[in-house]
């Protein structure tokens, strides 16, 4: 009878020690009814961060015919992107958190979107005193166009993943995913502008567009979210309006922009009626259409001296083999080289008669035939054929 206290002083001592078995998490509880969709977040994210690109790189075709188009030129414009995505990631997460999340989100559209449209503006505008003010003045006009407008966009992916984080144990996710579209994002517009955009458009319409695009997709995110009146609709449109105009106003340097340079013309004042050409601020010729043997730079003089020894020879040749080609060709060959033969190919049978009258006009004695022959071609059941090929028409003169 003395032992049964013990005993159960021990048992409940025992029970003391043993560890609580930890509670199940509690379920994870629905979003609210104003999230933004997974796929919509997507979207924005991707969006924001393929125009920093495109802006990014189009920058460069800007900014090159006042400061050219250097490792200078290029360093700024990636440091002036950088910062400016640095910043607006930063500040963009903090004012989310302060502030309603779907008002700064339909704000950095349009925002970025009317910064975009003044980009080519402040670069017009600024560019001129950029050409005389060396690399610090290039780095100054650089971040005023691109830090701004990088800035404003970059804050939408930590304004959208406020809006989609719910529950942190979700938080991986939702911000792995909204920075993989972002990325994806920045992937897609380089590639697009370098290999559409910028060999088929202009720069500066490329840039309207871009803007235009974004602040439509600000007021249509903000009619979708319903926070924005018919007033601040008329507001957003009128602002974007002017911003276009602005720019078309805006004189171009370029006297016209091919896929890698902007074209420049400006007066030799050495020889009047003579002009410089220009590709991004670097002179590549002086040449007068009016005197078409005056060149003005001696690596021009060099190249007209090299093609004048290679297209006349001192003797007539013996033969001149000519390929196709039109009429042109095979008239330049003869008269540049006065052989004593000329073979000719043709495809066309319609050409035969004009060549031949050609060699005949030269006074050559024309002549021809048709070669023609069979290739083997595998059949299904893994025996071959001879298959007829399109003949080729060769047509010869010597002088009589």
């Amino acid at each position: 009878m003395a032992r049964a206290p013990a005993a159960s002083k021990s048992a409940s001592s025992r029970s003391r020690r043993r560890p609580a078995r930890p509670s199940a998490p509690p379920p994870a509880q629905p979003a609210p009814p104003g999230e933004l969709h997974a796929l919509l977040a997507a979207v924005l994210v991707f969006l924001a961060s393929g125009a920093v690109l495109v802006l990014e790189i189009l920058s460069v075709r800007l900014l090159a015919p006042y400061v050219g188009l250097t490792l200078e030129t290029t360093t700024s414009i990636i440091g002036a992107v950088l910062a400016g995505i640095a910043l607006g990631a930063a500040l963009g997460g903090r004012v989310a958190d302060r502030f309603n999340s779907r008002w700064i989100l339909v704000g950095l559209f349009i925002g970025g979107g009317l910064l975009v449209l003044l980009t080519v503006p402040i670069i017009r505008w600024l560019g001129p005193s950029a050409s005389e003010g060396g690399n610090a003045a290039a780095i100054g006009v650089t971040f005023a166009a691109l830090a701004p407008v990088a800035a404003v966009l970059s804050g939408v992916t930590p304004t959208v993943a406020r809006l989609r984080l719910r529950d942190l144990r979700a938080s991986g996710t939702v911000v792995g995913g909204l920075s993989a579209w972002a990325t994806a994002g920045a992937l897609a517009g380089t590639f697009v502008t370098g290999f559409v955009l910028v060999p088929l458009f202009p720069v500066s319409a490329t840039v309207l567009t871009i803007g235009a695009v974004l602040v439509i997709v600000g007021v249509a995110l903000g009619a979708y979210l319903r926070l924005l009146s018919r007033s601040r609709v008329i507001v957003a449109t009128l602002l974007g309006l002017g911003m276009v105009a602005l720019t078309l106003a805006q004189h171009s340097p370029c006297l016209a922009e091919s896929a890698y340079h902007c074209i420049q013309l400006e007066e030799d004042p050495n020889h009047p009626g003579a002009e410089y050409l220009l590709l991004d601020r670097g002179y590549n010729s002086d040449v007068d259409p009016r005197e078409p043997r005056y060149l003005g730079f001696e690596y021009e003089r060099w190249f007209a001296e090299a093609i004048d020894g290679i297209g006349r020879p001192k003797a007539p040749l013996d033969a001149v083999f000519v390929g196709g080609g039109d009429h042109a060709v095979l008239g330049a060959a003869i008269r540049t080289g006065h052989p004593d033969r000329v073979v000719v190919t043709l495809a066309a049978v319609q050409r035969i008669g004009e060549t031949a009258d050609l060699l005949a006009a030269q006074g050559y004695q024309p002549e021809g035939t048709q070669l023609q022959a069979s290739r083997l071609t595998p059949l299904p059941n893994q025996t071959l054929r001879l298959a007829a090929q399109n003949p080729v028409f060769v047509l010869w003169g010597q002088r009589s």
